[in-house]
């Protein structure tokens, strides 16, 4: 009944086709491996002395019998059956050692794949997780390692005890009895051929199964989230969605009662026809044994090595779609690790210098990168990558910031301003040209370094699922209490804070959304001053405020800017009057630049923005 159900796993396992593998896999799973060889090499001897020793007890337990018909002495008999038994005690224990082996390596190898892929993907550039599915990505870490593992704890060490099981049982009953084995393996097509369709079948189910409820986990993803959460509640309409799911569901439902009457006929199937191969063993035997053709014994031995034959032979029939379904899993890991990441760290790199930090632009061009260049099919879940991209969208741009100055850019929405801050702290790297942090060119800097030297505050700056306290230490994992209560007080947090029945241990949610924009901007902010970055990036961080949030939160940013080199992108031309310089960005150039006072009486570019913004606040009031 176990083999009977591990064959119908493996059915349900193959839901997906695997269809075929790249050259070169098999090599590059043996050196992922390398590593536990060793562990290996003892988990498949084990495995060996297993199936030896399955064998050896149908052939004792013929030659006990035979002792019985022929009343051999008593010490024969019971030294045989506490063989037996000393047999049963060390393929037990072995049993556990292989299981203890087989769980290290599994293990093991999932810990290296998961790692090997997480800190992949951790170097991958933004322009990679802009085009990829979350959920996708997240499959790769999850199922597809646990697929690989099981080429080496389920595939490979069931390939190696059934081949040696299915060699030494088919051995002895030919030795024993030819004739018997011969008519033995008669039933052998009517188990094998069900088996098989039956197997197609399940994974017929499942793949039917895995796709619908891949489809409920994304509408409940979805739906569930804060945003998606809110969509539903302003335009949505609940009863479809509910109608939408429902179906699924409802078709869910009945896969599993098709997949539950499909798995007790086969069960059924897999154990009867066996028993049905021995009963003909046991009557063709036991007329040969009454003929003095065969031994009672021997009759015994073949029908239990029977069992040791049916089996093997099954699994091995489908042991090469099992193989190739792990070595597609295989492949699908190493697909993520060979995407390599677009921004590297130079070996050559050095960090920041120490002291104030000017940032310069020299002639930038850039384009953001095409799809083949920085993602997979598979990952967007498309059958073809998107063939747009490589456009230039930002031309000669030359400007430089002093260390200590603000400088402001302006210009319509889509213009380039997002795509010029992004380049600083290498969020992309440019097409031609150089961005420069104290004179020296951010791709000769260590990521290490950048990171501590820019913080970047967005309009929609992002707060894990988590603490108050762990998403500032997310900026200074060793900040004190009293720097977190510092940053805290300068964001204009204090009172809010102190306000909460859990204080710094209040749980933001979801992207911050248990607070309200301002209070989730400020946090951004404190982070960031905990942070004390020298070089400060604001990019349209009041965009979405009330007045009053706007405020608070500009009394925030003073602090942050304070002493500290800034590029700020503001979309309200008040916030930005005593910028030391303004520059106004159009199609990806910059257009115009000065100070406010000398770009209002150019009467150009900037004048009409701000001109168009006046209007409108009049209009409003």
């Amino acid at each position: 009944m176990y083999d009977s159900w591990m064959f119908m796993r493996s059915a349900m396992n193959r839901a997906d086709n695997p269809g075929q593998v790249r050259r070169g896999t098999l090599r590059r799973v043996a050196e992922f491996a390398r590593p536990h060889w060793g562990k290996l090499a003892v988990f498949l001897g084990l495995t060996m002395v297993d199936a030896v020793l399955a064998v050896s007890t149908p052939v004792l337990a013929g030659r006990v019998v035979d002792g019985i018909i022929a009343r051999t002495s008593i010490q024969i008999v019971v030294g045989t059956a506490a063989l037996i038994a000393v047999i049963a005690v060390v393929s037990a224990g072995t049993g556990i050692v292989e299981r203890w082996q087989s769980a290290r390596i599994g293990e093991g190898l999932i810990y290296d794949l998961r790692r090997a892929v997480f800190d992949h993907v951790q170097r991958m550039p933004v322009a990679f997780f802009t085009r990829t599915r979350t959920g996708a990505l997240v499959s790769r870490l999850n199922n597809d390692v646990i697929g690989a593992q099981r080429a080496f704890t389920t595939s490979l060490s069931g390939l190696v005890t059934n081949l040696i099981q299915l060699a030494l049982s088919l051995g002895v009953m030919l030795t024993l009895s030819w004739q018997v084995t011969v008519l033995a393996l008669i039933l052998l097509p009517a188990f094998l051929l069900p088996a098989r369709r039956m197997g197609n079948r399940m994974a017929d189910l499942g793949r039917e199964a895995a796709g619908l409820n891949a489809a409920m986990t994304t509408q409940m993803t979805e739906r569930f989230s804060a945003p998606g959460a809110t969509l539903v509640k302003l335009f949505g309409h609940p009863e479809l969605e509910a109608e939408e799911f429902g179906d699924r569901a409802r078709r869910v439902r009945d896969i599993g009662v098709r997949t539950a009457m499909a798995t007790r006929w086969f069960i059924t199937g897999m154990t009867l026809l066996p028993t049905l191969a021995q009963a003909l063993v046991y009557g063709v035997g036991g007329w040969l044994a009454l003929r003095g053709d065969l031994a009672a014994g021997t009759v015994v031995t073949l029908a239990l090595l029977l069992t040791r034959l049916y089996t093997p032979l099954t699994a091995l029939a489908n042991a090469r779609v099992d193989i190739m379904t792990a070595l597609v899993s295989f492949e699908r890991v190493f697909e993520v690790l060979d995407v390599q990441p677009m921004i590297t760290e130079r070996p050559s790199a050095r960090p920041v210098p120490p002291g104030p930090v000017s940032v310069e632009f020299s002639d930038v061009r850039f384009a953001y990168p095409a799809a083949d260049q920085v993602s997979l099919a598979s990952l967007e879940e498309v059958a073809n990558l998107d063939t747009r991209g490589g456009q230039e969208v930002l031309h000669d741009i030359s400007f430089r910031a002093e260390a200590g100055q603000l400088v402001a850019l302006v210009g319509s929405s889509g213009a380039g301003k997002s795509t010029m801050a992004s380049l600083v702290p290498r969020l992309y790297d440019v097409s031609s040209g150089s961005v420069a942090l104290s004179g020296l060119d951010v791709r000769d800097l260590t990521f290490e370094s950048i990171r501590a030297t820019v913080g970047v505050v967005t309009q929609d700056g992002h707060l894990f699922h988590d603490t108050i306290e762990a998403n500032l230490r997310y900026a200074q994992p060793n900040a004190s209490v009293d720097e977190l209560w510092d940053a805290i007080r300068r964001a204009r947090l204090e009172d809010l804070v102190l306000s909460l029945p859990d204080g710094l241990d209040t749980v933001v949610g979801e992207r911050g959304y248990r607070l309200s924009g301002g209070e989730r901007q400020r946090l951004t902010i404190a982070r960031l001053l905990l942070a004390r970055p020298r070089v400060v990036i604001l990019d349209e961080a009041t965009a979405h405020l009330d007045s009053e949030s706007e405020v608070a939160v500009q009394a925030a940013l003073s602090e942050a800017l304070e002493g500290r080199t800034a590029v700020v992108i503001a979309h309200r031309l008040s916030t930005i009057r005593e910028a030391d310089q303004i520059l106004v960005v159009e199609d990806g150039r910059i257009v115009e630049r000065g100070t406010h006072d000398e770009l209002i009486d150019a009467n150009g570019r900037y004048a009409e923005l701000h001109r168009t913004q006046f209007a409108i606040r009049e209009a409003n009031a």
